[in-house]
């Protein structure tokens, strides 16, 4: 029996005229040839020369705009103009939202996400991530005069949180009767804390940190002890980009290495900061 012939998936018979057979050769030249392109975005960008990053431009200490020079600044940025100097490219910052930053990912309107995104199970279903680049922990923020000190005082109350992070999920896994208002970004978050039309706001521990330190009065604040989970921040990557990801990572291990990386923490967190926390963990191979 002859070998048959491999399928090219176009639908070819002895009819089909030359002209038309050319045609339908080249449409599927130019179909593999964009699909060749969209699966290294790496080449892209060293082609292009700049590398765009969505990051949060209202998230202190991660990405700000800094008063006087209006340019954002921060952790992120910090890692954000290590990746693109790593690349050999330039940088250009995107600002986006807990919501809106995986689905500009997808679209293709950035080629990486530094944005406070904890690595999760379920968005690995949407994107991929580096290593981890910096740990925290989610808590809950109360008025002292509430009386709140544990979570389960929060059964039935409302917290504020922002839509589309993952405190928002935990803090229903954990408090199943709570009511949370989501909102758009932090700073509303905590002005409804603020203003009573909360109990609670519950997200990352640095950030509310930063923002019960910006509050007219930081005292009237208060942390609950305990963690109700820990986050693990990791750049998002579009699905199939491996060699985007494998760079981005190797730049990642070699700022651990060289101790970049901890001066980017020390710079941000460190005991001189504004906000002071101990660095606990490291950028590792497979974490």
């Amino acid at each position: 029996m002859a070998a048959r012939p491999p399928e090219t998936g176009l639908m070819i018979s002895r009819a089909t005229p030359m002209r038309h057979l050319v045609r339908l050769l080249l449409i599927a030249g130019v179909a593999l040839a964009a699909g060749a392109a969209r699966a290294d975005l790496l080449a892209d960008i060293k082609a292009r020369g700049a590398v765009n990053i969505g990051v949060k431009d209202s998230v202190p200490p991660f990405g700000f705009i800094e008063e006087g020079s209006r340019r954002i600044v921060g952790y992120d940025i910090d890692f954000a103009t290590a990746i693109a100097k790593g690349l050999g490219v330039q940088l250009r910052t995107v600002p986006v939202t807990t919501a809106t930053r995986i689905p500009e990912l997808q679209q293709g309107k950035v080629d990486l996400v530094i944005a406070t995104m904890t690595h999760s199970a379920q968005r690995e279903e949407q994107i991929d991530f580096s290593l981890t680049y910096f740990v925290t922990g989610q808590r809950i923020l109360v008025k002292k005069a509430s009386g709140i000190t544990d979570a389960a005082q929060l059964a039935g109350k409302k917290v504020s949180s922002v839509r589309g992070s993952t405190s928002e999920q935990n803090i229903r896994k954990t408090v199943p009767s709570v009511q949370v208002l989501a909102f758009s970004d932090y700073p509303a978050a905590f002005l409804a804390l603020a203003q009573g039309k909360v109990q609670a706001m519950t997200t990352d521990e640095t950030i509310l940190l930063a923002l019960q330190l910006k509050a007219s009065n930081p005292a009237d604040y208060v942390l609950l002890d305990g963690y109700v989970s820990q986050e693990p921040y990791g750049i998002g990557i579009r699905k199939g980009e491996t060699a985007l990801r494998d760079a981005v990572n190797r730049v990642l291990l070699d700022l651990e290495k060289s101790g970049d990386a901890r001066k980017i923490h020390d710079a941000w967190f460190g005991p001189k900061s504004q906000l002071p926390l101990k660095r606990n963990f490291r950028i590792e191979p497979g974490k």
